[in-house]
């Protein structure tokens, strides 16, 4: 067991025939006392700094390992956003892609119905064009027909008219 100050300071020595000084060994036995003491107070001002150190230390190490943890889980959470984004942005180009091809599906059924009816709006212009000439030629050979010429040679006044109407109307 180490010495303390108390033990140094009680120790008695046996006095010898030619013995030392007593009062230069008591005067260097306080200035041991005094260092001693200076030491032991200084040997636990640093225990007490040491576990302060090592309390810190303990604390810092702790914030350490949270902040590693939470680094983690940013990093975690960073990744499920990228792949649920990713996710996300691949289904809406699906979508985009669905729509893209009934719009254009659609508007190809549209322009084979117009095509399909101006076909037909060809076909029905034909029979117009074909029946309105056949009319406007029947209607050119009545103006050709003699029958015009005969009329316009008829002579009739009015006074035989009237007695023509007359004697219709009498019979």
């Amino acid at each position: 067991m180490p010495l303390t100050p108390l033990d140094i300071n009680n120790k008695e020595f046996s006095r010898g025939f030619r013995g030392f000084d007593e009062d230069e060994v008591n005067e260097f036995l306080d200035q041991v006392i005094k260092d001693y003491e200076n030491f032991i107070k200084g040997k636990k001002e640093l225990e007490k700094n040491l576990f302060d150190t090592k309390e810190r230390l303990s604390h810092f190490t702790n914030i350490e390992e949270t902040l590693n943890k939470s680094i983690v889980v940013a990093q975690e959470a960073a990744d499920d956003v990228k792949n649920n984004s990713q996710k996300e942005a691949k289904l809406i180009i699906k979508e985009a892609e669905k729509n893209a091809d009934r719009i254009v599906n659609e508007a190809l059924s549209k322009a084979r119905k117009i095509a399909i009816e101006i076909e037909e709006l060809k076909k029905q212009s034909k029979v117009f064009r074909t029946r309105f000439k056949m009319l406007i030629e029947a209607q050119l050979d009545l103006l050709k027909n003699e029958d015009w010429d005969r009329l316009m040679e008829f002579d009739l006044d009015a006074t035989e008219l009237k007695a023509l109407q007359e004697e219709d109307s009498l019979t």
